[in-house]
């Protein structure tokens, strides 16, 4: 028997997810989109060959996601331990994105706010140091909020070593990931081989992914939704059987932390999300799982463009950090 929060979800997803048109999104642009979400520099050509269509239908399935707003925009997201920062999620009952952020800003510069179904938002904010004071300082400072819960995702080996030319590429990749590499040269005034091998630097890091950013209320009768697990032990081996049991549906790759695990998946029924959340739960070696459907999507890059310009003016020719 369903209880009350679990009844209040699933009024909210027939609200939120009932009213869109089943129609607009088939199989096809499901998988475009999910190949856009971990590769939006892959080719049309390319996505066509992998799904047995033509780059030209590839195309105007992507400009129709466009058109009705499901594909908000292409973005290079690098997660902050690469550059050096640290990382503070945060699970607050609340929906009020303005004022969450005025909070969460006290204390780090905003990197991601997600509002989600059941009157939840999941929200990280990048620091410096002291990130222990820094969990104690939100506790304090963000009263007029229940958080649910204050974590840090601590990043399994990530590693960057960025030169300033990469950084500079990197700046330009900011305003249009998607950006023709000829494009590119003229705007840098650099070779498009110095181009192309620096782009391939960037794919091969697995801190930085070229992805995109959609409306989750906008893909008719599919519904994304993540879940995030907690790993005791062995989550190399964990993420396997993860893999070989769920990745048909994986809308995104995991996101990967020492301790962490997160899914990206869609379903087209709600029941069907609550059945495989309680099967990843019995996962060997998974501590817990909680189920988190997105309303919104967003991330923010000033912090990484204010660190490209800070660089920039420094004297170090190579900006370089590693993960424990």
């Amino acid at each position: 028997m369903l209880n009350y929060r679990q009844f209040y979800m699933i009024l909210v997803i027939c609200i939120f997810y009932g009213d869109t048109i089943s129609d607009i999104m088939d199989n096809f642009d499901i998988k475009i989109l999910s190949k856009l979400l971990n590769n939006c520099r892959e080719s049309d050509r390319q996505i066509g060959i992998d799904l047995g269509m033509s780059g030209g239908a590839v195309n105007a399935r992507i400009r129709k996601m466009q058109k009705l707003e499901i594909i908000e925009e292409f973005f290079i997201k690098v997660e902050p331990p690469v550059l050096g920062y640290g990382v503070l999620y945060f699970v607050i009952s609340g929906e009020n994105m303005k004022e969450i952020l005025e909070q969460v800003s006290l204390v780090g510069e905003p990197h991601f706010v997600a509002p989600c179904v059941g009157g939840i938002t999941v929200c990280s904010i990048i620091v410096k140091e002291n990130l222990e004071q820094k969990i104690e300082l939100a506790k304090k400072l963000m009263k007029d909020f229940k958080v649910l819960s204050i974590f840090e995702a601590e990043n399994p080996g990530f590693n960057a070593n960025l030169t300033k030319t990469d950084l500079e590429i990197l700046n330009e990749l900011i305003k249009d990931p998607r950006q023709k590499i000829e494009i590119i040269a003229k705007n840098t005034k650099m070779s498009t081989k110095t181009i192309t091998r620096c782009i391939e630097k960037l794919q091969k890091n697995e801190g930085i992914q070229f992805t995109t950013i959609y409306d989750p209320k906008k893909i008719g009768k599919f519904i994304p939704y993540a879940i995030i697990t907690w790993i005791e032990s062995n989550l190399k081996e964990t993420l396997e059987k993860m893999n070989k049991e769920f990745s048909s549906i994986y809308l995104q790759i995991p996101f990967i932390a020492k301790n962490q695990i997160v899914l990206f998946m869609y379903s087209n029924n709600i029941y069907k999300m609550d059945e495989l959340t309680q099967k990843v739960r019995n996962i060997k070696n998974v501590k817990s799982a909680d189920l988190f459907i997105p309303k919104k999507i967003l991330f923010y890059n000033k912090w990484l463009e204010k660190t490209i310009i800070d660089f920039k003016k420094s004297s170090k020719l190579h900006l370089t950090y590693q993960t424990n």
